[in-house]
């Protein structure tokens, strides 16, 4: 690595045009200036040609200045950046379950678009991958049904989420425990699970999500209310993956007593701050999700 000395003075040198003058300006000697010159030099070969009334640059020395400039730029932008007042680029990296994530990302985009300095990186993925990629360091922040207790972790409350019945939307007479038989289960990874919960508000001492006829699986979050709409069945599954599926007329949500409500929860390393442009981003998302309207 070159030494930072020697890259000054070689800078105010070109500036300057004078050993003299570049001597005066950084206090030092022409002595102290000819040798930070030379030991530059002596690593990169010829920088400077001196003549009788000016310096005059090699390609070499051309070269290094545009080094130089690179190198004070990007230390300024680094400098900028860990000081926290750099809100206009920068990345935002998130990693979520699928439901949350049909509502963010778009959000996401949105914000993007108002600051084209941003870049926005997400993923979708289950509680465990997202605990595992925030605690490696893979993405900044993560959002996670189950507040961890890993003290690496910081948590907060982001919002909540209900999960819902939903079923076609020439199918919405569901009485008994033998129309979602007739109507058959639309099944996904976390199906069965979120169906029991539900299910147990609406039909007490029902037989058991198992014993409903399965009628399709889909592991794609955005593809899951696709059967449904084409009456093919029922499923159950949070409100924001239903509000983001675009066939809003196709589907019905079935009332089920007592929500069922999961909290999401914001993590991000405990250790460190969230930089500031993502710190930003979150207070948009969570003032839109405060502000909307249950749909």
């Amino acid at each position: 690595m070159l030494n930072p000395q020697w890259l000054r003075t070689f800078t105010t040198l070109a500036e300057l045009g004078s050993f003299t003058r570049a001597a005066e300006r950084l206090h030092l000697t022409q002595a102290a200036v000819s040798q930070h010159l030379r030991h530059l030099e002596n690593e990169l070969g010829l920088l400077v040609i001196r003549r009788p009334r000016q310096l005059e640059l090699t390609p070499a020395g051309h070269a290094l200045l545009v080094y130089c400039e690179e190198t004070e730029l990007a230390d300024k932008r680094l400098r900028l950046r860990l000081s926290g007042a750099d809100t206009e680029s920068g990345e935002i990296s998130l990693i979520s379950p699928g439901s949350i994530g049909l509502a963010l990302f778009p959000m996401l985009l949105a914000l993007q678009q108002a600051k084209p300095g941003w870049v926005v990186r997400h993923r979708f993925a289950p509680d465990s991958e997202v605990l595992a990629a925030v605690l490696q360091n893979q993405y900044e922040l993560g959002l996670v049904t189950l507040k961890p207790d890993d003290p690496r972790l910081a948590a907060s409350h982001f919002t909540e989420e209900p999960l819902e019945l939903i079923v076609p939307a020439t199918q919405t007479d569901i009485h008994a425990w033998s129309d979602l038989e007739r109507l058959g289960f639309i099944d996904h990874p976390d199906g069965q699970a979120m169906a029991s919960r539900l299910l147990s508000r609406r039909f007490p001492g029902n037989p058991g999500v198992q014993t409903l006829r399965r009628q399709g699986f889909t592991n794609q979050i955005g593809l899951i209310l696709e059967p449904v709409a084409r009456g093919l069945g029922f499923t159950v599954m949070p409100r924001y993956a239903r509000t983001a599926f675009a066939r809003q007329d196709a589907i019905a949500v079935v009332e089920c007593g007592p929500p069922v409500v999961d909290t999401l929860w914001l993590i991000h390393r405990s250790e460190w701050p969230v930089s500031s442009f993502a710190a930003r981003a979150i207070e948009h998302l969570r003032q839109h999700f405060a502000n909307a309207e249950p749909a």
